[in-house]
């Protein structure tokens, strides 16, 4: 299952977003593991709202990563709000938190596994104590923060051969956006592992560091209020420089005063 399998998707300031919702999700992701040994390739999930949207809008190199994907979801709820403007009532968001959980229950039945590539060493031993706890059926196939610097092409083949190695299912990857795609569009070829998903702060919120979105503010598309009011100076440039400027381009492109191909 990717791109070409019939998933609604809408295109939103030259990307394609896909619009599968959770089920369709753990489907996939479950058909990328079972397939993983007749195939040998590793999928690329995105997850991400308007900011991924806006950065691949600045950067045509980005922005072909991302349409890369085998699957983008939308993690925010601007994508999910175009698509009902656009004929598409039924559509959800599927914040990256929420599909690491699903698959979670998924695994603590099935015994998938994972490895967390990212953030503090402080927030993976969170993180592995809450899921440990949470989903023993889940296996910890193995967890790593890299050092926040330039890694030496040694220290890249050793991460590399370390992730091949645990022979996890899934890899998520909390480098953030873009860094975190970037990472693995760079990697893909040489990973073997069935599914690697870049899932930005989730790492924070499942393990306990940032207090997550109350699930009523989400649905009504508070998230990045709320993610402000958390994360003021990491979070002020992108809530409100950047999203007034990505909901200026949406309003044209809709209006019909402005294409984008």
């Amino acid at each position: 299952m990717a791109r070409n399998i019939n998933i609604p998707q809408i295109k939103v300031l030259e990307s394609r977003i896909d619009l599968p919702g959770m089920p369709v999700i753990m489907s996939a992701m479950e058909e990328w593991i079972n397939g993983f040994r007749k195939y040998r390739k590793c999928r690329m999930m995105v997850i991400s709202g308007f900011h991924g949207i806006w950065e691949a809008h600045k950067d045509p190199a980005f922005r072909a990563v991302l349409n890369a994907a085998d699957l983008w979801v939308p993690d925010g709820i601007a994508p999910v709000f175009i698509a009902r403007l656009k004929g598409m009532p039924a559509v959800e968001r599927t914040p990256g938190a929420e599909i690491m959980e699903a698959f979670f229950k998924l695994a603590n039945k099935k015994g998938y596994s994972s490895f967390f590539y990212g953030d503090s060493e402080e927030t993976l031993l969170a993180l592995k104590g809450n899921l440990g706890k949470k989903y023993p059926g889940h296996k910890i196939a193995g967890l790593y923060s890299p050092p926040f610097r330039q890694l030496t092409p040694e220290e890249d083949e050793e991460i590399l051969k370390m992730i091949n190695e645990s022979h996890a299912d899934v890899l998520w990857v909390g480098l953030g956006l873009p860094k975190q795609e970037r990472w693995i569009d760079e990697h893909k070829e040489r990973l073997q592992i069935p599914i690697a998903a870049g899932v930005g702060a989730a790492f924070l919120f499942l393990s306990g560091k940032v207090k997550r979105v109350p699930a009523r503010i989400g649905k009504y598309g508070l998230e990045w209020l709320w993610r402000l009011s958390q994360e003021p100076r990491k979070l002020w440039r992108r809530a409100l420089i950047d999203g007034p400027l990505f909901i200026g381009h949406v309003l044209l492109d809709l209006a019909g005063l402005k294409k984008y191909d």
